[in-house]
Parts: structure tokens; sequence; C-alpha cells
């Protein structure tokens, strides 16, 4: 059941296809066991108009944004999703507490709650869309703050428009680091026109020198 998040946490660990050896592997297996005991995945999503502003800058709502990468992303869409996703802070408590007494562990804990973060986002995005679908709406990619040239800033009024503290608990410190961490926002263009399958995640950033790219 778990190949594919299995495979997805040995890629985060930089571990290339195939690669992993059979210790590797029993320890990502057993730590997505663990993981799945604490993490409480929940997220939230509002939808925005969205206007283009021309040179690489959108309005969603009120929220100004310049960034030519989004801008790309959100070319001649009406609406925008805004959306926030957490696993919730017995994540961050497991792997802090593994981390005290066993490195390694806590390191492959790391990469299978980034793993499980990245499918229960597909899973809701696909849940979204379905929705959509029903109206006439076709997601784009979902692009989140630090992709591109798209300012990890943007990430506080993102999660103030999504009132993320009090609907799934997530907040942020001042050095726009996410509490708790394994936590994501992210920007899900509306077209009107269904366009080739979706594009996730890393092929959807222009980053290439990114060493989780796939």
């Amino acid at each position: 059941i778990m190949d594919k998040k299995v495979q997805e946490a040995i890629r985060y660990l930089g571990i290339k296809k195939g690669a992993a050896d059979a210790g590797t592997r029993a320890l990502v297996e057993s730590s997505f066991q663990e993981l799945m005991k604490e993490a409480e995945p929940k997220s939230i999503c509002r939808i925005f108009e969205l206007q283009e502003l021309g040179d690489g800058a959108v309005q969603i709502g009120k929220l100004k944004i310049e960034s030519r990468s989004l801008a790309r992303n959100l070319k001649n869409c009406r609406r925008a999703v805004l959306f926030g996703a957490t696993l919730g802070t017995g994540t961050d408590r497991l792997i802090t507490r593994t981390g005290l007494k066993d490195m390694a562990r806590a390191v492959a804990l790391q990469a299978c709650a980034a793993a499980l973060l990245e499918e229960y986002c597909d899973q809701r995005q696909e849940e979204i869309g379905r929705e959509l679908e029903k109206e006439g709406g076709y997601l784009r990619p979902r692009f989140s703050p630090g992709y591109g040239d798209f300012d990890i800033s943007y990430q506080e009024p993102i999660m103030r428009m999504l009132d993320c503290a009090k609907q799934i608990g997530l907040s942020m410190t001042k050095g726009c680091m996410m509490t708790p961490t394994k936590s994501v926002t992210a920007v899900i263009g509306v077209s009107p026109v269904k366009e080739r399958g979706p594009v996730q995640g890393c092929e959807a950033c222009g980053s290439t020198g990114c060493p989780y790219r796939r």
C-alpha cells in the first residue's frame, strides 16, 4: 500500500531510484508506520477572484502578488484556490523526540512526513478539482511560496486569508517558519478550459537546481 510513499520518502533522503538498500527501505517503512499513528492531516481552502495585472503580477482577492513564475502558472485563470494543509503538532513532536535518541530515524521520519504531506495535498486537490469540474472549472498545478520567484513571505497573507490558525492550527513565526513545520500553503489556479494532465510539485516549479527535483 505504501510503496509510492516509500519511494517518495527515499527520494527525499537524496537516494536515487532503485539505489536504496534493504536496511534503508525497512527504516523508511517502519518510520511510516510510526508516523501514521501521530499524523493528523488537516486542510483548508477558499476560492477568490483573480486578476492578471500584467508585468508578472496578479491579484487574488485583495492580495497583490509579484511573481513571474506564479503569473505564468495562473495565465488565463479568473479564480484561484488558496490552500493550506498540515500534518499537525504530533508529527513535529515525534520527529523532535526521535532526534534526541536516533538521528538516522529522525531524518527518515522527516522524509516520510514530506512524502505523506505531498500525497495528502494531491488527494485534497483531486477532491477540490472534482467539485469545481461540476461547474466548468479546471485546476492548474499547485504552486507554493518558495517555488520559482514566488517569495516565501507570501505565506503569511495567504495563511491570514485562510484563517489557518483558527481553522487548522497552522501559524507562522517571525522568521517565516510555519508551525507545525510539516505544513504547506499553495495557490491553485482555476481555469475555464481543461488542459493536459495536471503537473504537480517539482514539474510546476522552474527551480532546476533544487536537490529534491524529480
